[in-house]
């Protein structure tokens, strides 16, 4: 059962439960008449619309990444809304059906019990709501630390592997009598992408600001072995370094580009990183690199840095992220990456 059968399943068992309870309460009680059934099965349909509306607010407004301390304030907020909503429409049901008692029903005091009582009520389904949500994160996260050990390895080789490492030290190697200064340089950047690999791989994210550093050495070193053949753009929004990214996610994208791109191309080529933050908050990133794409299905493990970004932004963001890569005109190929602004 997929998440909207399941939901609106329980929305409507669960309210028609709530309706047929209130109609046993009043017969047991020797209260039950034609007017109440009535109001019971005008509230059902009722009920399960408001909460609908609210679960859409819920998700517009982003309430399912807040954490608890801020989100308990806004639900009760927002309950007491709804009961104040639904006291309004009940008030209203009552004087149509003609059984209103002004003298019980203004009273201030049964006015502030019944407000009360809703709103334990749709607290309670707030309740349901968010545990649910919260288990399913929870298991999530269970789902995403078990694939990232099977991947761990493969992840490292496909990010760096033994190919690069090799390449990096001979670049530096030739450094050391021509110019000991950047060799030196050149060490230091090395050993900041290997204790990066290390160390960030771990995390489930990052800062964006570490993904760049660790970017920007690496692509210091590539220009070591391509030199003129590798030129290098960067176009970074200000708002991006409030992000948070996998980590090596973008390097790995970019050694993808250089890669399978521009070291296919006899005079090399550009690669290039933009971002922007959209209307919605995400955070775009673009990454262009001279070359054309083409995916070689006989050789799946050339496409292992893509599908491992694509498993990690699903298993992170699930279907708030995006990725995609084609080519965006003759020559430059288009990366792009698309995150959400994680809340805390």
């Amino acid at each position: 059962m997929n998440k909207k059968v399941l939901y609106w399943t329980l929305q409507i068992v669960g309210w028609s439960a709530y309706g047929l309870l209130n109609i046993f309460l009043a017969y047991f009680g020797d209260n039950l008449s034609t007017q109440q059934i009535i109001v019971q099965l005008i509230l059902v349909p009722f009920y399960i619309c408001l909460t609908h509306i609210y679960r859409n607010f819920i998700i517009r407004n982003g309430w399912l990444k807040i954490i608890i301390q801020k989100l308990v304030v806004r639900v009760i907020i927002a309950c007491f809304i709804l009961s104040i909503i639904n006291y309004g429409f009940l008030f209203g049901l009552s004087s149509l059906l003609g059984f209103l008692d002004p003298a019980f029903d203004l009273n201030p005091r049964v006015i502030f019990l019944n407000i009360l009582a809703y709103l334990i009520l749709f607290f309670l389904w707030s309740l349901v709501y968010f545990m649910y949500h919260y288990v399913e994160n929870y298991n999530r996260s269970l789902k995403f630390e078990a694939a990232m050990n099977e991947i761990e390895l493969n992840n490292l080789k496909s990010q760096l592997n033994p190919h690069f490492i090799f390449n990096a030290l001979n670049s530096v190697r030739a450094l050391v009598d021509e110019d000991p200064a950047k060799a030196k340089n050149s060490i230091t950047q090395l050993s900041n992408i290997l204790r990066n690999s290390l160390i960030l791989d771990k995390k489930r994210l990052i800062n964006f600001n570490d993904e760049l550093n660790t970017v920007i050495d690496f692509l210091a070193l590539e220009k070591i072995r391509y030199e003129e053949r590798l030129t290098t753009e960067f176009v970074i929004h200000p708002e991006s370094y409030k992000y948070q990214v996998p980590p090596l996610m973008i390097q790995t994208l970019v050694e993808n580009g250089i890669k399978h791109g521009i070291s296919n191309l006899t005079s090399g080529g550009k690669l290039s990183i933009e971002t922007q933050v959209d209307d919605k908050k995400c955070l775009n990133i673009f990454i262009r690199n001279s070359g054309n794409f083409k995916l070689d299905k006989r050789r799946k493990h050339k496409g292992f840095g893509i599908e491992n970004t694509k498993q990690r932004l699903k298993l992170i963001f699930d279907k708030e992220a995006s990725f995609s890569i084609k080519n965006e005109q003759d020559g430059v190929v288009l990366t792009t990456v698309k995150i959400p602004q994680i809340s805390y």
